[in-house]
């Protein structure tokens, strides 16, 4: 899977305040290496302006039983099956060999080699059925790696997993969450929430209409 990306850079300096300026600017961790930032078409929500739609609240409804909770990274109890549920979880979703087990691992238990410093985990009733690697600071959260157990869980469970979490970092105060890039035309599903922005390669825009007509286009 080729990632839309106009620049790479590395950085040395992780202060929350120089990541959150280059967030500013389009770029976004990735899982490539530590300190790897590409700017992309990234899309954020300014929480600010977050209201809940009256579709958002359709899809909470249909996750209303499950619950979310924050774990500070390095999680100390990574088990081998979080890493296989992710992969197979990405195989289904994009296709062989876009996420490995280990990859998952490396992000989530080494924070000499990741860029990411949370880990929400989502459960039921029944037990933990999804999660979703962060990068969290006082000011910002990337919504980066969602994952979930698809046979147990609603065809709703990636969007109300999301849904949960933009209401979540509302709540801790934080001005943007942001959503990853758009890129594909299935990426749209991330436009259906108000205080939308997306990166054109040089500032945010809200125009909603462009951006659909560059998915539409895209590969």
């Amino acid at each position: 899977m080729n990632y839309l990306h106009w620049q790479e850079k590395t950085i040395t300096d992780f202060s929350e305040k120089n990541i959150s300026e280059l967030y500013s600017n389009g770029f976004v961790f990735t899982r490539t290496g530590k300190g790897v930032m590409h700017q992309t078409r990234s899309v954020r929500i300014d929480l600010a302006k977050f209201e809940l739609s009256s579709e958002n609240r359709r899809i909470l409804r249909k996750v209303d039983n499950v619950a979310l909770q924050e774990i500070v990274l390095p999680y100390d109890e990574y088990h081998w099956s979080l890493g296989r549920l992710a992969q197979y979880f990405y195989e289904k979703k994009f296709g062989p060999g876009v996420m490995s087990a280990f990859k998952i691992k490396e992000m989530i238990t080494s924070p000499e080699k990741s860029n990411y410093n949370s880990l929400l985990i989502f459960s039921d009733a029944h037990g933990l059925i999804g999660y979703t690697i962060c990068y969290l600071n006082s000011e910002i959260m990337h919504y980066s790696y969602p994952f979930y157990d698809m046979e147990k869980s609603s065809r709703d469970m990636g969007l109300g997993m999301m849904t949960k979490t933009i209401l979540y970092a509302k709540g801790k105060g934080l001005k943007y969450i942001y959503l990853g890039s758009l890129q594909r035309p299935n990426d749209t599903y991330k436009m259906q929430f108000t205080g939308l922005e997306w990166f054109d390669g040089e500032k945010w825009s809200t125009d909603e209409k462009e951006v659909r007509e560059i998915l539409a286009k895209a590969e």
